[in-house]
């Protein structure tokens, strides 16, 4: 890393569990059994609340994502992911599609924002799988700590990657998982994707996951809202936000990320 980055208390709006009563409300997670929570090991802790080993037992998901950013529709389309992250699929509205498949990227001709491709190949399918990589190799966590967010106090680690993870291991995340249910609820950001460390520190983001419901035991966050971030003031103006819908597990993807001739690699 090319600078040092001080972990510090983010206003984030105060976020609870409820039992789900109607469409928009939360569901309570499915407590992590015994088995799955690493004594003392926080990032274990969240890793169980949000079920990984269950998560990864499964072999795809698929959901439907409604992205918008600065008031205009940014992505709109459907979402099919291997589960450990080496394959993904992008369907958009319009007819275009993104395949991603095992650090390669390809794209139908003509897409849009051809320039973002990459981009949009790897960072919303990222957002979605967060919870479930924590524990993925070449992750490096600071030591556990407790903020108070906007008057309630979360579980606050930073997550930094080894040389060589991914397609951009110079960037960071801050994670904040509550205290009772160990879920997510926060993670500022950088992305340095096409940009240096440097230019990517000078606008963080966050990005704040609520609306979790439970699709075969497995809590998943299916409202996302984005935010600017600062060190001085935290969360600012608000950039985004996302629904996650239409949610379903795959056991069969025969033939789904298989490449078509025409595509082009980027």
């Amino acid at each position: 890393m090319k600078r040092t980055f001080i972990i510090i208390s983010v206003g984030i709006l105060s976020i609870g569990c409820e039992t789900a009563t109607s469409e928009g409300t939360e569901l309570e997670p499915v407590p992590a059994s015994v088995s799955e929570v690493h004594e003392h090991d926080s990032i274990g802790e969240v890793s169980a609340a949000h079920h990984r080993s269950e998560f990864l037992a499964k072999k795809a998901v698929k959901f439907d994502l409604q992205l918008t950013f600065g008031g205009k529709e940014r992505m709109n389309g459907s979402i099919t992911l291997l589960t450990n992250s080496t394959k993904g699929l992008i369907e958009l509205k319009d007819g275009s599609t993104m395949i991603y498949s095992n650090g390669r990227v390809f794209h139908s001709p003509g897409i849009k924002n051809e320039e973002k491709v990459r981009f949009d190949a790897y960072t919303w399918p990222y957002f979605f799988l967060f919870p479930f990589k924590l524990e993925d190799k070449g992750t490096h966590w600071s030591n556990f700590s407790k903020s108070l967010l906007n008057g309630k106090e979360y579980n606050t680690q930073r997550l930094t990657f080894a040389s060589g993870t991914g397609d951009a291991p110079d960037d960071w995340y801050v994670m904040y998982s509550d205290l009772e249910t160990n879920l997510v609820r926060a993670a500022a950001y950088i992305v340095t994707l096409n940009k240096s460390q440097e230019e990517a520190e000078k606008d963080p983001h966050a990005i704040e996951y609520t609306n979790y419901k439970n699709i075969e035991g497995i809590p998943l966050a299916t409202k996302w809202t984005f935010w600017g971030w600062t060190e001085t003031e935290g969360l600012t103006d608000q950039l985004g936000k996302a629904t996650i819908s239409n949610i379903e597990f795959l056991e069969d993807v025969t033939g789904v990320f298989d490449i078509p001739v025409d595509y082009l690699e980027k």
